[in-house]
């Protein structure tokens, strides 16, 4: 084997290994595999429909500015913490163990306290778990691209 092929196999495998890790988010010393929700399209889908989310796994919606959202549960399956976050990524607001709604266009709205940019849903009672207080901060992977 000449000694360039395992220098070009070790790129490969480490590159692989980067792109196969995927968006991530941290807050309150844990960290979380997520899918991104940053278009109208994917925030109004959501996790609808789901009949389960791995433990280390959310959904982060990020907004095209900092404002008043509201979000609810209409075909959602599982209970979900729903936290927000400010364009420093602060944690402002936060709505927890809320539960799954079959009641459609009658589900009711769970309100941010404060305007927010970016919400972040996790399976209910990671808030609690983590211990999450106003104020928090959300880190985020390289992999998330920055708000438009």
């Amino acid at each position: 084997m000449t000694p360039l092929r395992p220098l070009l196999f070790a790129v490969l495998l480490l590159s692989g290994c980067a792109s196969a890790s995927g968006p991530w988010v941290e807050v309150g010393g844990q960290r979380y595999t997520v899918e991104i929700a940053d278009d109208e399209a994917e925030r109004a889908r959501g996790l609808m429909f789901r009949e389960e989310m791995a433990p280390d796994h959310g959904m982060l919606f990020i907004h095209d500015e900092l404002e008043p959202v509201a979000y609810w549960m209409k075909n959602t399956k599982i209970p979900l913490d729903i936290l927000y976050f400010d364009n420093e990524r602060k944690l402002v607001s936060k709505q927890v163990d809320v539960p799954p709604c079959t009641l459609g266009d009658r589900c009711p709205n769970y309100p941010s306290e404060a305007p927010a940019r970016y919400v972040l849903e996790l399976n209910a009672g990671q808030a609690a778990k983590l211990k999450l207080q106003d104020g928090a901060e959300l880190k985020l992977s390289p992999a998330i691209p920055p708000a438009r």
